[in-house]
């Protein structure tokens, strides 16, 4: 039995396919069925139910999933603390990011830690924030950040919260404005993601309620803030963003940033999978998602 066999069994048991197991493993579907086939031989059961879609775990392999999980999780705090002692970082780090701040984010992040940390091996992907508990749980990913809102039944780490800022039309009638209060906003000229995609905080409730209720022709669900910010210059309308998106307004444009009257402000967020042991790595993460923080020109660290 080896620390291969057993994580290529994980990676089944959480994919429910073995080809799908075999890509994110990076090695051929045959090389990856027959290491499994090897390790039901030498434990004397079958591990998965072939025969079902997506493929499970059988009952044997639901009792060694667990040990698995373990003996996989000790192995991988062993090298690392071997790791440690040479000097330097180093392995692999899957990393999710919800879509609002990856492509905010990341550009200042990745530079700042590849620099820092040359030897780890760093995936990044697009996480939806109603998937990270999967995500996290099904072993695909290690570290999640996400922008805070109701807890997520997980271990999460405050990064920072930054400050929420109007972007307004020249068109619209609170154009020009030193701030904004809520109850001043025309909802039916309010761009915003969906209640759960967006900037979640308790004082927009009031704006996100009264659009639903409104019933307007559109929503958006899943897109970006410039997309949100082109449909604003476009019209007469307004939209909430993040201080992160600051940087990457042109400066023409940052006339249309107006505060808001009242202190309103999105909480960032980190979490680690309950099975990543490389505790050095997620500190190594934490520091350098605050450090770029702030270097933003918002000042939106708060």
């Amino acid at each position: 039995m080896t620390i291969t066999q057993l994580e290529y069994f994980l990676a089944v048991a959480n994919y429910g396919s073995f080809s799908v197991a075999a890509q994110n493993c990076f090695v051929t579907q045959p090389s990856l069925s027959m290491q499994i086939s090897n390790l039901e031989d030498e434990l004397g059961v079958i591990l998965l139910d072939r025969g079902s879609k997506p493929i499970a775990p059988t009952e044997a392999g639901i009792v060694v999933l667990e040990r698995a999980k373990e003996a996989v999780a000790a192995f991988y705090s062993t090298k690392e603390g071997l790791n440690d002692l040479k000097g330097g970082l180093s392995g692999k780090l899957r990393l999710g990011v919800i879509p609002t701040i990856c492509p905010y984010l990341m550009p200042k992040f990745v530079p700042e830690f590849v620099k820092k940390y040359p030897k780890v091996e760093l995936e990044i992907r697009d996480v939806m924030t109603s998937d990270i508990i999967d995500a996290l749980n099904r072993d695909i990913i290690d570290i999640a950040i996400f922008a805070g809102r109701e807890p997520l039944k997980i271990k999460e780490i405050k990064l920072f919260e930054e400050k929420l800022y109007f972007y307004v039309s020249p068109r619209n009638e609170l154009y020009g404005r030193s701030s904004i209060a809520v109850e001043d906003v025309d909802v039916t000229k309010l761009h915003m993601l969906t209640e759960g995609n967006s900037v979640r905080n308790p004082v927009l409730r009031p704006m996100y309620l009264a659009r639903k209720k409104a019933k307007l022709p559109y929503s958006f669900a899943n897109c970006s803030f410039d997309t949100l910010m082109r449909m604003v210059d476009s019209t007469s309308g307004l939209t909430v963003i993040p201080g992160m998106v600051v940087d990457y307004i042109p400066e023409e444009h940052r006339k249309q940033l107006i505060p808001f009257k009242t202190r309103v402000h999105r909480r960032v967020m980190m979490a680690v999978g309950r099975t990543y042991v490389k505790s050095s790595l997620a500190e190594a993460v934490r520091e350098t998602v605050i450090a770029v923080s702030k270097k933003s020109v918002a000042e939106f660290l708060i």
